[in-house]
């Protein structure tokens, strides 16, 4: 009642509020119809058989139950099978963990390598931003482009030249090495990021721990570990679960390199398989739902083990 007498009353704190209110309604209506609503219609597709068929009358749609997700379990692509054949669940947090740690490495030491003083240090942030702000499908081709399993590909023709290999590779079409390249070309176009905010954090460390640390005799590493790391274990659990977030619900990278073939396939992938291709929307929710769910064991592991040590520390 007293929340509802401020919005009703003639002063200056009701007009304040009936402000607020309508400055943030248009967000508001934004998120509700692009983030809430189809996150809970997604939850209730999960629950009913939607195909092709009944999609023009979806909300009459029959209740199944968890015969979806049990579809989804058993279905030969999402389970793991053997060690030379992962299912989607197998290989997405393979890719998402593998990727995300090669990520923050490499955007940790271009930190390290810009936060020093030389010449033409501007020009050389802007290239390392490149992969980053590129068009998604611009690279992916081009790194198709260089791979590519005929002689003309850019790889196969350099190596075929230096007498490396005796017959052109197909890398993206072999089992194994295709995985290893898409984790690389993941941690290749987002390190910038990463970059950018260690460097960000590098910039504000106080400048007098290094010269105390140089007087009592400590060298490049021990003043990276004692000093370095300990400054920068905040921003590096943030960009680290920023990244996996990200990187388990990719799918452009992925599609656009491999189209999840040659043990590539991702959970991202399989929905977009079960929606699209068997046109099962059913299956594609549940699909979905699970993805959210290792998502939120993910972070509540995270948050409860990783971001109570650093602040115990």
């Amino acid at each position: 009642m007293q929340i509802l007498s401020q919005f009703r009353g003639k002063g200056v704190e009701a007009r304040e509020a009936r402000l607020g209110v309508a400055l943030l309604s248009p967000t508001a209506l934004i998120v509700f119809g692009l983030v809430i609503f189809p996150a809970i219609f997604s939850i209730w597709v999960s629950f009913h058989r939607v195909t092709l068929g009944n999609l023009d009358d979806v909300f009459n749609a029959t209740f199944v139950g968890f015969d979806n997700y049990r579809k989804v379990f058993t279905d030969f692509a999402f389970k793991y099978q053997n060690l030379k054949v992962w299912g989607a669940a197998v290989t997405s947090v393979v890719y998402s963990f593998s990727a995300t740690i090669l990520t923050l490495v490499l955007g940790l030491l271009a930190a390290l390598l810009l936060n020093q003083p030389f010449r033409a240090r501007g020009l050389a942030r802007s290239i390392f931003l490149f992969p980053y702000v590129a068009p998604i499908v611009s690279i992916a081709f081009v790194w198709r482009w260089i791979l590519d399993p005929r002689p003309s590909g850019v790889l196969n023709h350099l190596l075929l030249k230096l007498d490396l290999i005796a017959m052109p590779k197909a890398y993206l079409a072999t089992r194994g090495l295709a995985l290893v390249l898409v984790i690389i070309f993941q941690a290749w176009r987002y390190f910038p990021f990463a970059m950018l905010m260690i460097l960000a954090r590098l910039q504000a460390i106080d400048k007098t721990f290094y010269e105390a640390a140089e007087v009592d005799g400590a060298n490049r590493w021990h003043q990276f570990r004692h000093i370095t790391l300990p400054e920068l274990h905040y921003i590096l659990g943030a960009i680290f679960l920023l990244r996996l977030i990200w990187t388990f619900n990719k799918f452009d990278d992925i599609f656009l390199l491999t189209g999840g073939g040659f043990g590539t396939k991702v959970l991202p992938i399989l929905t977009y398989e079960f929606c699209f291709k068997m046109f099962d929307f059913g299956r594609g929710a549940a699909s979905a739902m699970i993805l959210l769910v290792l998502l939120i064991v993910f972070m509540g592991f995270y948050v409860k083990f990783i971001m109570r040590n650093v602040e115990e520390e």
